[in-house]
């Protein structure tokens, strides 16, 4: 089994996810994509972060009817703090692991809690961002890894909530059941 993981608040899950995703299962010759929110993210601590029940529904509905995708609700059910190395050590040692993440993420991998076993246990599938350079990204990765072949999307989390917080759509910036739970909802304002 090839498996990606991507990971991340997905508050929300957004296009460029998707396409991380898509390139990540072609390029690399994947099983299957598994889309993971995490719980309680350590790194987020100080900030404010949508309810877990709201950024778990809203990942399932991003991935719904794409047969090589999966939501995976691990990490939301986890009590505590949300580590990547915790999550690997739930998989089969049989299974081939891709960690996918943006560029933005990969450079500092040297900050990710026992760093060292995540990189041990996965080989990282990195997206580009913008404003980071792909010489920064590789001169923070110590380890192999595998750049995907993918535009660089200008769509955040960040920037998705700012718009509807200002009342301004992001109508096909994410896929149209999760907007649709957005407008329903009144998710992010």
């Amino acid at each position: 089994m090839r498996r990606g993981l991507l990971g991340g608040t997905f508050d929300p899950p957004h296009l460029a996810h998707l396409v991380a995703g898509e390139v990540a299962y072609r390029d690399l010759g994947l099983d299957v994509v598994t889309f993971l929110p995490a719980g309680y993210p350590w790194q987020k601590a100080d900030e404010s972060v949508t309810s877990v029940e709201n950024r778990w529904e809203m990942t399932r509905l991003a991935v719904e009817g794409v047969p090589y995708f999966e939501a995976d609700d691990r990490e939301v059910r986890r009590p505590g703090w949300t580590y990547t190395v915790d999550t690997l050590s739930e998989y089969p040692d049989d299974e081939e692991i891709f960690l996918i993440l943006g560029s933005d993420a990969a450079k500092g991998i040297r900050t990710w809690h026992r760093w060292e076993e995540v990189l041990d246990r996965a080989t990282l599938a990195v997206a580009p961002r913008p404003g980071t350079p792909r010489e920064e990204v590789a001169r923070g990765i110590p380890r192999p890894f595998v750049w995907l072949n993918m535009p660089t999307l200008d769509v955040s989390g960040t920037m998705l909530r700012a718009r509807v917080d200002e009342g301004r759509s992001i109508r096909f910036m994410v896929r149209e059941n999760v907007w649709q739970y957005i407008l329903d909802r009144g998710v992010y304002g």
